[in-house]
């Protein structure tokens, strides 16, 4: 069985105006509800192998918060700030290939929600700042994920 929790970064801060959007920081809220989805996350049994997340500033802050919770330390990958969802999977898929069985991304929208709503066949049509989806499959092999629906 493989897993794939997707994760979109916490709610990060607009007031200080020159601050590239790569090097934006979470806010107060988004500093308070990434640990909490994090810890929400866990007690559902879910338990990734390796965390992949974007470069970006407040990306990495969710990530590092996931991580935190998990005992991993995030693999950040510059391709994922601001990808397509297609970009996203092959990411994913590099890290099965390389021995994950489950995978946590934390990115950005509109690919973190392109790709959740490819997958869960249009019944996540939005994932607001930190939101969780997470989908299994049965099959081990990753690139099972590009032809079939996951479980449940």
């Amino acid at each position: 069985m493989i897993r794939l929790a997707l994760v979109r970064h916490a709610k990060y801060d607009w007031s200080e105006e020159g601050i590239a959007d790569h090097d934006r920081p979470l806010n107060a809220r988004g500093e308070r509800d990434a640990p909490a989805m994090a810890r929400r996350l866990a007690v559902t049994g879910f338990a990734p192998d390796v965390i992949v997340s974007s470069t970006a500033t407040r990306a990495q802050s969710t990530a590092l918060a996931f991580g935190a919770v998990f005992g991993i330390m995030p693999r950040p990958v510059r391709r994922l700030y601001a990808a397509s969802a297609t970009t996203l999977l092959d990411a994913v898929e590099e890290a099965g290939a390389a021995g994950a069985s489950s995978v946590l991304l934390v990115a950005h929208n509109p690919g973190i929600a392109d790709l959740a709503a490819t997958l869960s066949r249009g019944r996540i049509a939005h994932m607001p700042t930190c939101a969780v989806a997470t989908f299994s499959w049965a099959d081990d092999d990753w690139e099972i994920v590009d032809a079939v629906h996951p479980l449940g």
